[in-house]
């Protein structure tokens, strides 16, 4: 998918926030990160409230910007265990950023992930913080498990 952060308005988090929420509960960060210093998992690229990117590529605003994400669910068994965590490997503008790093647990601010049992497939969406961010491009495509 591609993405533009505005013209910056403001500092931190008031600059182009938003975020791709994989099954409505697990977010990567959309924030203007050039130039523009904040806390460490709610910067572009984190597994929000989680992980920091591995490293801040971020392009100025204005210009376009590339993440491509690989994402598999978390898996539970019959009995609604825990089998497997929510994993993500992230590239931004052609630079891996997440290396199939696992979530704690759905994402938020200031709250520790926790797992609950769900169903194995949920929406895709957008945040928006009236940043006017802009997507375009977005492919979704399924992987098949592996065997």
């Amino acid at each position: 998918m591609e993405f533009q952060c505005p013209t910056p308005k403001g500092n931190s988090q008031e600059r182009g926030n938003s975020g791709v929420f994989l099954m409505g509960k697990y977010e990567v960060q959309v924030l203007d990160s050039y130039q523009n210093p904040t806390y460490a998992d709610g910067t572009l690229g984190a597994l929000y409230g989680q992980h920091p990117p591995l490293a801040n590529v971020a392009r100025p605003p204005g210009e376009w910007q590339v993440y491509d994400i690989v994402f598999h669910p978390p898996h539970f068994d019959e009995n609604g265990t825990l089998k497997s965590t929510a994993i993500a490997t992230v590239f931004l503008n052609g630079v891996l950023i997440q290396d199939h790093q696992s979530y704690d647990g759905p994402t938020g601010w200031k709250i520790l992930g926790h797992y609950s049992p769900q169903p194995a497939t949920g929406p895709i969406s957008l945040q928006d913080h009236n940043n006017v961010t802009h997507f375009r491009n977005i492919w979704v495509r399924p992987l098949k498990a592996a065997e």
